[in-house]
């Protein structure tokens, strides 16, 4: 059974870091791309990051791109997020899965594996 354990959200203020960890379970880590979602209040849950497999290249939604940096760590089966310069915007809670690249019109976007989601870490941003 696919699992994710999510850890090492709270609350900062605008300017500050956090960094964010998930251990990964029910899957053979080094053959999937991973990364990082979040869902803010009252929004749909949007990719955040993912790193691939194969090289480690790395993909960003545009507004964390140059502030969040995901790493993989595939001796402990555990991927984090290194969040820097955090804004208010940012305030979600934070999901790790398996994750995809679409690319399409010159466009990449950051979408899921069809795994069942862990509860997530919450993260706050403080003005």
């Amino acid at each position: 059974e696919v699992q994710f354990v999510e850890s090492g959200g709270g609350l900062v203020q605008a300017g500050g870091s956090l960094k964010l960890s998930c251990s990964a379970s029910g899957f053979t880590f080094d053959d999937y791309a991973k990364g990082w979602f979040r869902q803010a209040p009252g929004k749909e849950r949007e990719g955040v990051s993912c790193i691939l497999r194969a090289d480690g290249s790395t993909y960003y939604r545009d507004s964390v791109n140059g502030r969040f940096t995901v790493s993989s760590d595939n001796a402990k089966n555990v991927v984090h997020m290194k969040m820097n310069n955090l804004k208010t915007e940012d305030t979600a809670t934070y999901f790790c899965a398996r994750c995809r690249i679409l690319l399409a019109r010159g466009q990449a976007t950051i979408t899921p594996v069809d795994d069942p989601w862990g509860k997530g870490t919450l993260v706050t941003v403080s003005s």
